[in-house]
């Protein structure tokens, strides 16, 4: 275990013989990129909230920490492989932002690296944790209206750049893993349903738009400032925890992950 940063961790996996660090057949990962989440002691909670502030207003790729995250994560991919195809990306909360961030850049680059994001924060507010399916439904088609047709009155050059950049990411499929009772990452579940529900009901030319790009990010693109939505990605496989929590720390917490008992549900969602 290599300590990069206090908020970034690399392990090398010890165990694997040279040969299948370069053996694509071979599912373990060399190395392992983890990044940690928001800490609330004394001497690294003000920076942290600063981040997660800055995640909300989609400019997390903005910071000094991102810079290092996404540099020590290439500078690694260049040293073993080029590829990345032996390297697996973690994190949780706030890290698993930071992880989705460096391996987000990384794939607009044709290179996509394994990931693991447990509880990522959804920039948005949690409609998914409204009780009423109806209620639910009408407020994200609503959502998707608006967005399309926001974006389509934005700049025709800056569209086709977008549609190019979602297109590019399709092919690299992170993995979630949230909760319906974590409000930072519900928002996941409703953002992947509903494309098929927008498709089913004849409107997924609106929602193909509407799904690579955030009201915030369109309005501070308005007004000339630069925006990252991490949260809007293409493909991913999720997995989903039903598992009926005591309390949102539980629901938000990583140590949830580690219990063997789980009442789980993947599906995979491929942009297409």
């Amino acid at each position: 275990m290599m300590l990069i940063t206090p908020y970034l961790v690399q392990f090398m996996n010890s165990s694997l013989h040279p040969y299948m660090c370069n053996n694509t057949l071979h599912r373990s990962p060399c190395y392992v990129i983890a990044f940690r989440g928001t800490i609330t002691k004394a001497d690294s909670v003000s920076r942290d909230i600063e981040l997660d502030l800055q995640f909300l207003k989609n400019g997390l790729h903005r910071t000094s920490r991102s810079e290092i995250a996404i540099g020590a994560v290439r500078n690694l991919v260049a040293s073993v492989s080029g590829n990345g195809s032996n390297i697996w990306l973690a994190g949780h909360s706030l890290g698993s932002g930071m992880a989705l961030l460096a391996g987000k850049t990384l794939a607009k680059n044709g290179t996509f690296i394994e990931s693991f994001l447990f509880n990522p924060p959804f920039a948005s507010a949690p409609i998914e944790r409204i009780r009423s399916k109806k209620v639910k439904h009408r407020l994200r088609i609503a959502s998707s209206v608006i967005t399309a047709g926001l974006a389509i009155a934005m700049n025709s050059d800056k569209k086709s750049s977008s549609f190019d950049s979602f297109d590019a990411l399709s092919a690299w499929i992170p993995c979630l893993f949230v909760n319906p009772s974590d409000y930072i990452c519900s928002e996941y579940v409703g953002y992947f349903e509903h494309r098929r529900k927008m498709e089913e009901i004849g409107a997924g030319s609106i929602e193909k738009l509407a799904t690579q790009n955030s009201l915030g990010s369109l309005m501070m693109n308005m007004f000339g400032k630069e925006s990252e939505p991490l949260h809007l990605i293409p493909s991913a496989t999720l997995t989903v925890n039903f598992t009926p929590p005591k309390c949102f720390r539980e629901a938000h917490g990583i140590h949830q992950w580690w219990k063997p008992d789980l009442q789980l549900e993947s599906k995979l969602h491929k942009y297409l």
